[in-house]
């Protein structure tokens, strides 16, 4: 099965998705349809040498710009890249969609095109983050800013089932992410998601702070859209300046050259650690189908990382297992059409 790429999204379109879909194809061996203008996207693979890789081409001639409304243009721009591509997953054409575009337009694509799954009522962005003990998963990170508790309970059991089945994480442990570890702590949107959270069966640890993350202390955390984004653009900035700073101070003093020459394959492995391109782009999880967001600004490296993420997602089975999850869990704690369990039929 292909994954549909929208090679029209992205601050560097189409050459970076052309490029990372060229190096998925030669070194993963997956079968890649590029959407969007057709004869663009001809010149590019002939430029790179690539007419010869499993890459197939689908015609798009609508683009939505990081500008426009979401909504709007999934409905209006009916033949651009990226509806096109949710469109070919939606036809049993391809396995996943992947796009570097507006990513509002793309969640907003995801959800009209592919429908949700049975019983979720917001579909999330999940961001995986590099941890001192391996890797967490972050949930959600912009796709939701005002939440209700039903939303995060269900961001709690879409991330399990992914970090168990994606991730291959056999018992993930799920942190609700606050501003203490204390149970009077939080707002009241996170102490009553608390409250649900400890009558699941979910591998519940209770709250989490924000150091938590890196350290790895629980493998996914749960947060609002409007957290979660705050979140990510800040270790995306941390991680820039703490490399410019660390170039800054070697270039500033001999010594410090000399010992980089030393310590360089040790600060290569973590500049690859917390690079973003290693993680390709960021699952949305909850639609009835496989759409990977990826940065705006991302390389050729982040576009490949994706494609092959978006494979190994589309084969993990998570969608149907995250609706048997939900069942699991709604089913014992609002077993009447009262409540939460109202909003999920």
């Amino acid at each position: 099965m292909r994954v549909a790429v929208d090679a029209m999204g992205g601050d560097n379109a189409p050459a970076v998705e052309v490029e990372g879909a060229a190096v998925a194809a030669r070194e993963h061996g997956i079968s890649v349809v590029l959407v969007g203008d057709q004869l663009r996207l001809k010149q590019e693979l002939d430029r790179i040498g690539a007419s010869n890789l499993d890459i197939t081409i689908h015609h798009a001639s609508e683009v939505v710009g990081m500008h426009d409304s979401a909504s709007d243009a999934v409905r209006k721009k009916r033949n651009s890249s990226v509806r096109v591509a949710f469109e070919l997953v939606k036809n049993g054409d391809a396995c996943a969609a992947v796009s570097a575009g507006n990513s509002g337009a793309t969640m907003a694509a995801g959800m009209f095109v592919l429908k949700r799954i049975s019983g979720i009522e917001r579909p999330a962005i999940a961001q995986v983050f590099p941890t001192l003990q391996g890797k967490t998963l972050v949930l959600d990170v912009g796709g939701n800013v005002d939440c209700k508790a039903s939303h995060l309970v269900q961001f709690a059991i879409m991330g399990q089932v992914y970090a168990k089945h994606a991730m291959g994480i056999s018992n993930p442990r799920i942190g609700l992410l606050s501003n203490g570890e204390e149970e009077s702590k939080g707002n009241d949107l996170t102490r009553e998601t608390n409250s649900i959270l400890r009558k699941t069966s979910l591998n519940y640890a209770g709250y989490v702070e924000g150091r938590d993350i890196f350290k790895g202390t629980v493998e996914v955390i749960v947060c609002d859209g409007f957290v979660g984004n705050v979140v990510l653009k800040l270790s995306e900035g941390l991680a820039e300046a703490t490399g410019t700073m660390l170039k800054r101070e070697i270039m500033g003093d001999t010594i410090a050259k000399m010992g980089y020459l030393f310590m360089r394959g040790a600060f290569n492995r973590f500049k690859k650690t917390v690079d973003y391109a290693e993680y390709g782009g960021a699952p949305l999880i909850g639609i009835n189908g496989v759409g990977m967001i990826c940065h705006g600004g991302s390389n050729a490296k982040a576009i490949k990382n994706a494609i092959r993420f978006a494979n190994d997602y589309a084969n993990s089975g998570v969608t149907q297992r995250i609706a048997e999850k939900l069942s699991e869990n709604y089913g014992a704690l609002f077993p009447t059409n009262g409540g939460v369990i109202a909003t999920l039929s």
